[in-house]
C-alpha cells in the first residue's frame, strides 16, 4: 500500500471533506478496489471509507464485464458510503455520481463529456470511464453502497487499442482531450471532493437536484436504441429518463421505462415495438 501517495490526497482534501473519509487506502496493485470495499464492513453512516490502485488486475463493470486498466493509466477508485436510511430513489444513484465526475472534470477545465445511460463516460462519442454501484442493506445500520470509478486518463497506444477493440463504443483518454490531462492523485482529489458532496445531497433529497445536469449530458437522447432486458428486447427511440432515473424508450406502443438493461445503436426497430 502506498501510504505516502493516500496520505498526499487526504491532505488535498478540504477540511469539510476529509472529516468524513474515514479510511482512504492506495494500493499498488489489486483484484477490484469494490470487491476490496465490499468484503469489509461499511463505515458510519454519513462517513465514507476510499480504496484506490494503480493497477486492477480483475476490474469489473456492468454484468461482470471486465474493466481493462492498464497500470498507472487512469484513475481506479472505489468509495463505500453509508446512508442512514435507504434512499428513495437509489437506482438513480449511479447517474448522479457521473453528474459528479463531470463536474470534478468540468473543475479541471476538461470539457465535453457526456453520460450514456446508466453508467459510461462518453467524449467524443467514445468511452472516457465507468461507473459501477453496488449496495448492501445493514440491517438497522441503514445502507452501504460502494461505487465504483474508473477514468482514463493517458493510455500507451497499445493499451487503447486493445481497449478500443474490446468496447462497443471504442476508447479514449485524457491526454487525447487535454494538452496537460491530470495525475491520478489531481483527479481523485477532485472527484472525491465532488461525489462526498453528492452523496450527502441524495441522501437527503434524492436524485431531483441531479435530474436538470443529467438532461445537459445525456447522449443517449433521441438516439435510435435496442436494450435487452430480462423480459426481451425494447427498440425505440431515447426518450431521456423518469423521475426515478429510468430510461425511458418512445415505441411504437408508448413509453417504456427501463431499470436495466444492456443498450446498443440501432436503426432498426424490434418487430412488435
Amino acid at each position: 500500500m502506498s501510504t505516502a501517495a493516500a496520505d498526499s490526497i487526504r491532505h488535498a482534501l478540504s477540511d469539510a471533506i476529509a472529516v468524513d473519509i474515514e479510511c482512504l487506502e492506495v494500493f499498488p496493485e489489486i483484484e477490484s478496489t469494490s470487491s476490496f470495499l465490499l468484503a469489509q464492513p461499511g463505515p458510519p453512516a454519513g462517513k465514507a471509507r476510499v480504496a484506490m490502485a494503480e493497477h486492477q488486475t480483475s476490474g469489473r463493470g456492468r454484468f461482470g464485464r471486465r474493466w481493462i486498466s492498464p497500470p498507472l493509466s487512469g484513475l481506479c477508485m472505489s468509495m463505500a458510503y453509508t446512508f442512514a436510511r435507504k434512499p428513495s430513489q437509489l437506482p438513480g444513484l449511479t447517474l448522479a455520481a457521473g453528474i459528479a465526475v463531470i463536474d470534478a472534470l468540468t473543475g479541471l477545465t476538461i470539457e465535453g463529456v457526456d453520460l450514456k445511460w446508466p453508467n459510461d463516460l462518453i467524449a467524443r462519442d467514445r468511452k472516457l470511464g465507468g461507473i459501477l454501484t453496488e449496495a448492501r442493506q445493514n440491517g438497522a445500520d441503514g445502507t452501504t453502497v460502494v461505487i465504483g470509478i474508473g477514468v482514463n486518463i493517458e493510455l500507451s497506444g497499445a493499451s487503447l487499442n486493445r481497449i478500443t477493440s474490446t468496447s462497443e463504443r471504442g476508447a479514449i483518454d485524457l491526454a487525447s482531450m487535454v494538452e496537460k490531462p491530470p495525475s491520478i492523485a489531481a483527479l481523485a482529489v477532485v472527484v472525491i471532493e465532488h461525489l462526498m458532496e453528492t452523496l450527502h445531497c441524495f441522501g437527503t433529497q434524492g436524485f431531483a437536484p441531479f435530474r436538470d445536469a443529467w438532461d445537459r449530458h445525456d447522449w443517449l437522447q433521441s438516439r435510435e436504441i435496442s436494450v435487452e432486458t430480462p423480459e426481451g428486447v425494447v427498440s425505440g427511440r431515447a426518450a431521456g429518463i423518469d423521475d426515478t432515473g429510468a430510461l425511458v424508450i418512445r415505441t411504437k406502443r408508448g413509453d417504456r421505462s427501463i431499470v436495466s438493461g444492456s443498450i446498443t445503436l440501432s436503426r432498426l426497430a424490434v418487430a412488435g415495438e
